[in-house]
């Protein structure tokens, strides 16, 4: 469970009563994909003729840019977490992770779940490197648009309990 209880309205769009720009839930779907990018080389190579976590990657980008519906976007982030379903370990989290960069642009905080579920493939695939969650998760940052870097710091700060505590200092 990575979604709150409680929605932080920073997090919610303008239209449903947030704060959240356009701009910056682009921002927010496009480092979520990027996250998600950077471990699904771990199930690319379970399964290589898999390609719906690679196509939910490419739809969080593509609804970011505009070219998605956000519908489509989140079918494509469902097939992605399907793909997940029957695997383990670090192959089954870089599909989560992608299936969650694609949910975005349905809701904004699962830009969070694409990180951890990053995280989590990292250090599944590395278990004996002690620091390789830090390191993933430093990197994540490092991605980070400045416009949305605070924002993504408090709510991983906030929501760091129910991420599996992955974005512990």
């Amino acid at each position: 469970m990575i979604l709150p209880d409680v929605r932080d309205p920073r997090l919610v769009t303008i239209r449903r009563g947030g704060t959240l720009t356009d701009a910056d839930h682009g921002l927010l779907a496009l480092w979520a994909a990027t996250c998600a990018e950077h471990v699904l080389h771990l199930f690319e190579q379970e399964a290589p003729s898999d390609r719906r976590p690679r196509e939910a990657v490419d739809a969080a980008r593509a609804w970011a840019a505009g070219g998605m519906t956000m519908m489509d976007a989140r079918a494509l982030g469902g097939h992605a977490m399907g793909a997940a379903r029957p695997l383990k370990g670090a192959a089954r989290f870089a599909a989560y992770a992608a299936g969650q960069a694609a949910c975005v642009g349905h809701v904004a905080e699962h830009d969070l779940g694409a990180a951890a579920y990053a995280i989590k493939a990292a250090r599944a695939a590395t278990p004996h490197d002690l620091d390789v969650a830090r390191r993933e998760r430093d990197w994540q940052r490092d991605q980070l648009h400045p416009r949305v870097r605070a924002l993504v710091l408090e709510d991983q700060a906030r929501r760091n309990d129910i991420c599996w505590r992955v974005f512990e200092d």
